[in-house]
């Protein structure tokens, strides 16, 4: 009988670098599959379809949620963003890790139907770094990035729920830090 695979969760604030952490996790770890989450906010500047992102109109999402085709699904800062449920559940069945990037409401989601989903959290150094890196990567205006913070501060609440709790001070530490948790659950 075939080994099912495992679900692991990257959870963070916006800015904390999920992004630049899984690109760089989907390199350095083998049989770790990204699900691929489904958006109806537009492409930013660097994103790929299908890569980073299905990007589909609101109806679409809308019709997806009726058919019951996520595993999770929320709306964030008037966006709507979704895990297809299918994909996970064939590719844990199959043997395959995958690897979710997902909010903290997402996560407590997935957590209830899969409990032996292993969840990260990725925290800023403190917020004021946090946002720094906000205004850094220029892709919100003001009004965008004090609603990021005041969310940030409620997702930082959360953290105290997941596995584990990381902190993205340099990237390749915590890039380690996140491969060596992957591989501890893996052997458990």
């Amino acid at each position: 009988m075939r080994k099912k695979g495992r679900l692991f969760i990257i959870s963070a604030p916006s800015g904390c670098g999920k992004t630049t952490i899984v690109k760089k996790l989907l390199r350095r770890v083998k049989n770790l599959t990204p699900s691929v989450s489904i958006t109806t906010r537009s492409r930013r500047i660097g994103e790929k379809k299908q890569k980073d992102y299905h990007y589909i109109s609101r109806r679409s999402f809308k019709k997806k949620v009726k058919n019951r085709y996520f595993l999770e699904w929320e709306e964030n800062f008037g966006e709507f963003y979704g895990t297809p449920k299918k994909f996970a559940y064939d590719a844990i069945n199959y043997g395959k890790d995958v690897l979710l990037t997902i909010d903290v409401k997402g996560a407590r989601a997935v957590k209830k139907k899969i409990p032996r989903a292993v969840q990260i959290f990725v925290k800023p150094p403190s917020m004021k770094e946090l946002s720094n890196r906000l205004r850094n990567r220029k892709t919100d205006q003001e009004a965008e990035i004090a609603k990021r913070l005041v969310m940030a501060k409620k997702e930082l609440e959360a953290a105290k729920k997941y596995d584990y709790v990381v902190i993205n001070k340099k990237l390749d530490t915590v890039v380690k830090r996140i491969v060596s948790i992957i591989k501890k659950e893996r052997k458990g």
